[in-house]
């Protein structure tokens, strides 16, 4: 499972935060931070998720306002949002 989040779309609300321990607060620039991961495309971080916090992936996606967070299965099929 991947996880796509879109820096540029978030809009500082840090649900994604209380759900999985990835993302963090970056407070000073009011946006989540998705940590350990990589800019796929400008302004956007992919990361793959353990299979641990798969639950809490799919949590923080589907929290997000403003659907920043998109979550993909091993065969790349969009599944949230």
């Amino acid at each position: 499972m991947r996880v796509e989040f879109d820096e540029d779309t978030c809009i500082g609300m840090y649900q994604c935060v209380a759900e999985w321990d990835a993302f963090s607060k970056d407070k000073a620039r009011g946006k989540a931070i998705l940590e350990e991961s990589e800019e796929s495309e400008d302004a956007v971080f992919a990361r793959e998720v353990p299979e641990d916090a798969e639950l809490d992936a799919k949590f923080a996606a589907r929290t997000c306002p403003v659907d920043a967070i998109t979550i993909y299965d091993d065969d790349g099929e969009q599944l949230i949002p």
